[in-house]
């Protein structure tokens, strides 16, 4: 497999970045040079680390018409939308920096006459993150703004399809006063290059982001040292609509929360299950509101919905969409000029609405990572809750219900990081963003979120000799 970028926009497949790949030798030239600088970073003040991450959401701010623009060539999302998560990322950068003096404060023991005791919270050394392209900028804060604010140094490896927003965050952390190599982008497009790089001595913590597959293959590689390693994975995430929902409200949140950035989120909506009181309307609301959704262009401002990210992911989800068809499946997608008149060029798929589903389908089991909505019937809540717990997944589920407090009894039993009522397809930064089951190894966000960036260091000290 090669190591080289080439980076192709899914809206036209012609190309919009290379880089050769940085190589295994290179890598650990930059971790050597990450480590000699943490060595002097670990002892800036963190009010002096927080002053440069400020100035460096600032610079970013300032381009942000730039960064959207880039964003949308690489990842194809519609323009209207890639403003928005620069926007959220600098509010999430600001939640960590409103928590971090209380994140990382000593942690005093209790008293005992003549002895000072606590424990101090040191950065790890050398980070590793790797980011994911969904949401490259949103994604990569979540672990690079704690790392640096607890004095970690950061070697960066951007998505492949988003390698721009690594480059990017390095110019403007540099220019708001960051240390020479405290932060340094790794180019790699070869998972065994992936793999020997998290090998590398130097590196003390593996921030992953990625498929499933991709994280069982990170601890793999790192098995034979004892390192930390966080891992942000996948999702099949579940909808339940209870017989007394806001039938209207809910099928346009649903259709948002599945057909969103084409479907390609972690936390989006895969599978929706519908109490048979109202399963036929629930299907007919969804019907009217996927009507109003215009699959096009995505520099075009009236577009909803982009490409997808490559010529694979629309075999793969076109694959989950036939394996239910073959299966008994029904497509109950609405007739839509917009939805039949594709792009000449680029990596456009449809949305598709599937009902008489069942777990026997693809898409009811595994991640479609599409703009794909599966509806089946259930006749109760004790069967949409076995039903949404049948998983090797557990990032979030959503309960839609009029009555809160059963809503609440509900949520309790289900199997998943985040659950929400009359929500969803929505990581807050003052909660734990966490995945069960398949879905992840520790945990970003909330209270917690600077916890796999540091390690413990107890003090016991005597005042006086006897």
């Amino acid at each position: 497999m090669s190591n080289a970028i080439h980076t192709l926009s899914p809206s036209t497949n012609k190309p919009i970045f290379t880089h050769p790949g940085t190589t295994a030798s290179q890598a650990r030239q930059l971790a050597q040079n990450a480590h000699h600088a943490f060595e002097t970073y670990k002892h800036t003040p963190l009010s002096t680390r927080k002053a440069i991450i400020t100035k460096a959401l600032s610079l970013i701010d300032a381009n942000k018409d730039t960064l959207s623009a880039e964003l949308t060539a690489q990842m194809g999302r519609p323009i209207a939308y890639s403003e928005k998560e620069i926007n959220t990322m600098r509010m999430r950068a600001e939640y960590l920096l409103s928590i971090a003096d209380d994140s990382l404060a000593a942690i005093p023991g209790q008293p005992e006459s003549g002895f000072r005791r606590f424990v101090k919270k040191e950065p790890v050394g050398v980070t590793f993150v790797s980011g994911a392209w969904n949401y490259p900028y949103l994604i990569t804060i979540n672990a690079l703004v704690p790392a640096l604010l607890a004095g970690n140094a950061v070697l960066l490896r951007p998505s492949p399809q988003t390698p721009l927003v690594g480059e990017r965050l390095v110019e403007y952390f540099v220019q708001a006063g960051l240390p020479k190599d405290v932060l340094q982008v790794v180019h790699v497009g070869s998972l065994d290059v992936l793999d020997e790089v998290v090998r590398i001595p130097e590196i003390k913590m593996v921030s992953f982001t990625g498929s499933t597959k991709g994280g069982l293959r990170v601890r793999e590689a790192t098995a034979g040292r004892v390192v930390g390693v966080n891992l942000e994975l996948g999702g099949n995430d579940s909808a339940y609509v209870r017989s007394d929902a806001d039938v209207p409200y809910v099928a346009a949140q649903i259709v948002d929360g599945a057909v969103f950035n084409s479907g390609q989120s972690c936390c989006s909506i895969e599978r929706v299950y519908v109490h048979a009181d109202v399963h036929d309307r629930f299907v007919e609301e969804v019907q009217k509101e996927l009507s109003t959704y215009k699959l096009g262009d995505p520099t075009d401002k009236s577009t909803t919905t982009g490409p997808v990210i490559s010529a694979q992911a629309v075999k793969n989800i076109s694959a989950h969409v036939a394996d239910a068809l073959a299966k008994g499946a029904i497509d109950a997608t609405p007739a839509n000029a917009t939805f039949t008149t594709l792009p000449a060029e680029g990596n456009y798929i449809a949305p598709k609405l599937l009902t008489n589903v069942n777990h026997e389908m693809l898409t009811m089991r595994e991640e479609t990572f599409g703009p794909v909505i599966p509806v089946m019937k259930v006749a109760s809540d004790e069967e949409a809750v076995k039903l949404m717990n049948d998983s090797d997944y557990g990032l979030t589920a959503s309960v839609w219900t009029k009555d809160i407090a059963k809503g609440e009894e509900l949520i309790s039993k289900i199997e998943a990081g985040t659950v929400y009522i009359n929500r969803c397809d929505y990581p807050s930064p003052d909660l734990a963003w966490i995945g069960w089951k398949n879905s992840g190894l520790g945990c970003t966000l909330g209270p917690q979120g600077f916890d796999a960036f540091y390690k413990l260091k107890s003090y016991h000290i005597k005042e006086q000799q006897a």
